[in-house]
């Protein structure tokens, strides 16, 4: 079968020579840190842990493994495997698991309250990086549903759990519950991230049962994000960065409509709902025509800094921690940072650039 993927992918390579990765060059003499960068994939997404992984990597598609010819070009770049539909509390439990090397604690607290089990996989013996601490920090990407997951991630490393520490014996609570480990962190990017919701699931309902709160879909309505918004925080020790994407059009009466050049078919039809769809969520949040520019899944507008945090325009010249640093929306649908599916697109340059950015500050 290994063989079959090879011919498969030096077909994809011959008939899409842009994906070759030769060109992209880094000067690692003017690096400032050599940090570890930590994947996370969106909802339906995989990682390295996940057996569809080596023959359609969530990073590079039909390009091929991005995260390995990354760390070909000098990079430390790793593909974190979280639940494809969990919710962000559920998903930044796995991943601290991952990274530290340890057993998911979903919280006593939240898995009783969730009802679901309290402890998850062990990673004590498949750790995701080497090693991890105030000294060896990380850098953290998320794309899509994977940026509200990192943004969680750092939030409790920081500021750890009340509520988790309120009816959990101290021997007995989990190490991502007690905070005080903010400066673990030394970055963190959201890619085409619903970071204050989206409209693809159109304005959800608060009054859904409890148990139902603990998922993906339901984390990504506007008024639940905005609530998970209120929990996080922005630590003056870590550098923020937001990149949104936009794959449409905008028409002569102000909706947006895809466009067929830049938008795969499998997001046209919801970028066109989309794209006109404006109104009142339950909670009284009125989303404005300043919500219709998307990328078939994500609101262009939602994408950019969590409306709760202060932000400002990226200028690579002076980047500033504590803040989240905006940069120039992509053009491109919401799998443009995955490579694409059907037009396959060379995304390795764009990331090497980016990480060499981080690597400089």
């Amino acid at each position: 079968m290994s063989k079959i993927i090879s011919v498969i992918m030096t077909a994809i390579m011959f008939l899409f020579p842009s994906l070759n990765v030769s060109k992209i060059s880094v000067d690692k003499t003017k690096w400032n840190t050599d940090y570890a960068y930590v994947y996370c994939h969106g909802l339906s997404g995989w990682g390295s842990y996940d057996f569809q992984y080596r023959f359609m990597p969530y990073w590079g598609m039909f390009g091929g493994d991005m995260i390995k010819n990354l760390n070909k070009r000098g990079f430390k770049c790793y593909a974190a495997s979280v639940d494809p539909e969990g919710s962000a509390w559920d998903r930044a439990c796995e991943l601290y698991a991952q990274l530290a090397g340890t057993k998911v604690d979903y919280g006593k607290e939240h898995s009783e309250r969730c009802g679901h089990d309290r402890f998850g996989k062990d990673f004590s013996k498949k750790r995701l990086i080497p090693d991890w601490s105030a000294e060896n920090k990380i850098n953290l990407l998320g794309h899509s549903f994977g940026g509200v997951t990192v943004r969680l991630l750092a939030e409790l490393m920081a500021n750890g759990s009340e509520e988790e520490k309120a009816v959990t014996d101290s021997k007995e609570l989990s190490e991502l519950f007690t905070g005080g480990k903010a400066d673990w962190i030394y970055s963190i990017t959201t890619l085409a991230a619903p970071s204050n919701g989206t409209t693809a699931y159109g304005f959800g309902d608060p009054d859904v049962e409890v148990k139902n709160h603990d998922s993906a879909v339901y984390d990504m309505y506007i008024d639940n994000a905005m609530k998970i918004n209120e929990k996080i925080s922005t630590q003056n020790c870590t550098y923020y960065f937001a990149i949104a994407c936009s794959s449409t059009i905008k028409n002569a009466d102000g909706t947006y409509t895809a466009d067929n050049e830049l938008t795969e078919s499998l997001f046209r039809s919801s970028a066109n709902e989309m794209g006109s769809l404006t109104g009142v969520t339950p909670n009284g949040y009125v989303v404005d025509e300043s919500w219709l520019e998307n990328d078939g899944l994500v609101n262009t507008i939602s994408a950019k800094a969590p409306t709760s945090a202060p932000f400002k325009d990226l200028d690579k010249s002076n980047i500033t921690a504590g803040i989240w640093n905006v940069a120039e929306t992509y053009k491109g649908d919401h799998m443009a940072f995955n490579g694409d599916l059907m037009s396959p697109n060379n995304i390795r340059p764009f990331f090497a650039d980016w990480m060499n950015m981080i690597n400089c500050i």
